[in-house]
């Protein structure tokens, strides 16, 4: 990646983060607060569905420029050389790449996190439980996500022939974040669980695994996909603001550069 691509990935990551969190933060807010021990009443219902957006909107920039910009070069320098340079192994590329994108956007978003979800429902647990949560949660949703996505513009390109729009691509982004919101939504329920926990509590000791089974043994399985609703609508249609909002940043900066 050169110094012109580093910029556009870095400029239309930020932007494309700024624009999907401060749109789509009631939502979010909502899917917390279902998600939330307490209730969903008990942890504010629709009041102030825009409490802790300052923390959001603080942390949206950098988080998603990191990620990007991670994401673009691993990219770049796993499918340069080597195995994974053949086109069959591109999804395993987009993998490893989305993976440690996330894992350095995280060192980001975690602390604007916790305190954006404590404003939203309640008093949580440490932020060092959050960033054990977070990477569990959001690794395996970026597998999902970002091969599908590649994978869905190439085969769109692939049968009208020519590059994809931005449009186009924003939709390739709703489908795989619907995809990836879906199958990931227990532990999102973990992660929140864990985040919101009572000191001593189960869910406090930050173990997913344990926190999964508690919620399935009192709540059983609609417990687990708690959220799912407002959690697939979220991240669908952040999919396509984020996704598509990147793509066209990022060719737009390009285009004028070159």
């Amino acid at each position: 990646m050169d110094r012109r691509e580093f910029v556009a990935s870095l400029t239309a990551g930020g932007c494309a983060g700024m624009c999907v969190d401060l749109i789509l933060y009631p939502l979010d807010t909502i899917k917390t607060r279902l998600q939330s021990q307490q209730g969903f009443f008990r942890a504010g219902g629709f009041r102030k569905i825009y409490a802790g957006v300052p923390s959001a909107a603080i942390g949206s920039f950098p988080n998603a420029a990191a990620f990007f910009v991670t994401y673009e070069c691993s990219k770049s320098l796993l499918g340069s050389a080597g195995l994974l340079s053949a086109p069959h192994m591109a999804p395993v590329t987009h993998m490893f790449a989305a993976s440690l994108g996330e894992v350095v956007a995280c060192l980001i978003r975690v602390p604007a996190e916790v305190v954006k979800q404590r404003t939203q429902a309640s008093p949580g647990s440490s932020t060092y439980h959050m960033l054990l949560s977070t990477l569990q949660q959001e690794i395996p949703f970026s597998l999902v996500q970002f091969p599908l996505w590649e994978y869905l513009k190439t085969l769109w390109t692939q049968r009208q022939g020519h590059t994809l729009s931005a449009w186009q691509s924003a939709v390739c982004g709703a489908v795989a974040g619907a995809a990836a919101a879906f199958v990931t939504t227990p532990l999102d329920v973990a992660k929140t669980r864990i985040m919101l926990a009572k000191p001593g509590s189960t869910a406090a000791s930050g173990n997913i695994s344990l926190v999964l089974y508690e919620v399935w043994r009192s709540r059983g399985f609609s417990g687990l996909f708690a959220g799912t609703v407002p959690r697939v609508t979220l991240i669908s249609t952040g999919g396509f603001i984020f996704l598509g909002a990147y793509d066209k940043v990022r060719r737009s900066i390009l285009s004028q550069a070159s």
